[in-house]
């Protein structure tokens, strides 16, 4: 199994990076839709159904596929020998702020159900500021990695 993983290591690798950017790219998106759900639901009494249906795509059909293929593969990476040093710091730090980034990603789908359900209490400018959480967790997991502390 070992040296399959090897063979196989740059596609795995190349999966997991294009994973990582879908899974980015909504998790940065999905928060600054939520704004606009809700300053436009503020605006006219109630947002356009447009919403419900961008937020539940992005999420459905974009995020958490790329989710479940970013673990995956990186699991598939851990594995693979001689790429992880576990007495190292970086793989520790990387390792909690993917998790942290999943339980983001779970925290996100939880709103959208809530406002699916009428139940948002948030505010736009509560949802700008959880839009900061992944770009932290970004750049401890990128320096985790490209410096290997």
């Amino acid at each position: 199994m070992s040296d399959f993983l090897i063979i196989l290591y740059p596609w795995i690798k190349s999966l997991h990076v294009m994973a990582v950017l879908s899974w980015m790219a909504g998790i940065f998106y999905l928060p600054r839709l939520y704004v606009y759900h809700v300053e436009q639901a503020e605006k006219v009494n109630g947002a356009p159904e447009i919403f419900f249906t961008m937020e539940e795509k992005l999420y459905r059909f974009i995020m958490h596929p790329a989710m479940y293929v970013t673990w995956v593969c990186g699991l598939l990476l851990v594995i693979t020998p001689g790429i992880v040093d576990w007495t190292r710091v970086w793989p520790w730090t990387k390792g909690i702020s993917v998790i942290a980034m999943t339980l983001f990603h779970l925290w996100l789908g939880q709103q959208g159900r809530r406002f699916r359900a009428g139940e948002n209490t948030l505010t736009g400018r509560r949802y700008r500021m959880m839009n900061e959480v992944p770009t932290l967790l970004m750049v401890v997991i990128v320096l985790s990695v490209i410096v290997k502390f």
